[in-house]
C-alpha cells in the first residue's frame, strides 16, 4: 500500500487556473490578505493583551521610578541634616588626636630638656674650672 508523502501535492497533476509550473497554482483567487486575515484575527486578542501588558508595565515602572526618586530625595535630605554633625564629630576626633600627639611631643621635649639641663649641671664644675685656669694662665702671661 503506498504511503502519503508531503511532496505528493507537488507532483504533476492538473492545476486550477491558467497554465503555470506543474504543481503550483497559477492564480491566487483568494489572495494572501484574505488567507492571513483569519490568522491575524485570531491573534488580535493576544496583540491587545500584549499592548495592555506593556502599558501596565510602563505605568508600574513609572510608579517605581517615582518611589525611587522620593526615597533618594529623602536620603539626600537626611544626609544634609546629618552632614554638619558628622563633620563636627570628625573635627572633634581629629582635634583630640592632635591634642594627644601634641601632649606626647611636649612630654618628650620636656624630658629631653631636663636631660640636657642635667648634663649641663654635671659638666658645669669642670667648665668653671677650665675657665678659671684659662683666666689665670692669661693673667700670668700679662
Amino acid at each position: 500500500m503506498p504511503r502519503s508523502n508531503f511532496l505528493d501535492r507537488f507532483r504533476p497533476v492538473g492545476s486550477p487556473g491558467p497554465a503555470a509550473r506543474t504543481g503550483v497554482p497559477g492564480t491566487d483567487v483568494v489572495g494572501p490578505a484574505a488567507e492571513l486575515a483569519r490568522a491575524f484575527a485570531s491573534l488580535r486578542s493576544d496583540v491587545e493583551g500584549t499592548r495592555a501588558s506593556v502599558e501596565e508595565a510602563r505605568h508600574q515602572a513609572e510608579r517605581e521610578l517615582d518611589a525611587a526618586r522620593t526615597a533618594a530625595e529623602a536620603v539626600v535630605a537626611q544626609a544634609r541634616l546629618t552632614s554638619e554633625s558628622s563633620r563636627r564629630a570628625a573635627y572633634d576626633r581629629v582635634l583630640a588626636a592632635s591634642a594627644q600627639d601634641d601632649a606626647r611631643l611636649v612630654l618628650a621635649a620636656e624630658a629631653r630638656a631636663e636631660q640636657i639641663t642635667q648634663t649641663g649641671r654635671e659638666r658645669l664644675p669642670a667648665a668653671v674650672h677650665q675657665i678659671i685656669e684659662a683666666l689665670l694662665a692669661e693673667a700670668v702671661q700679662e
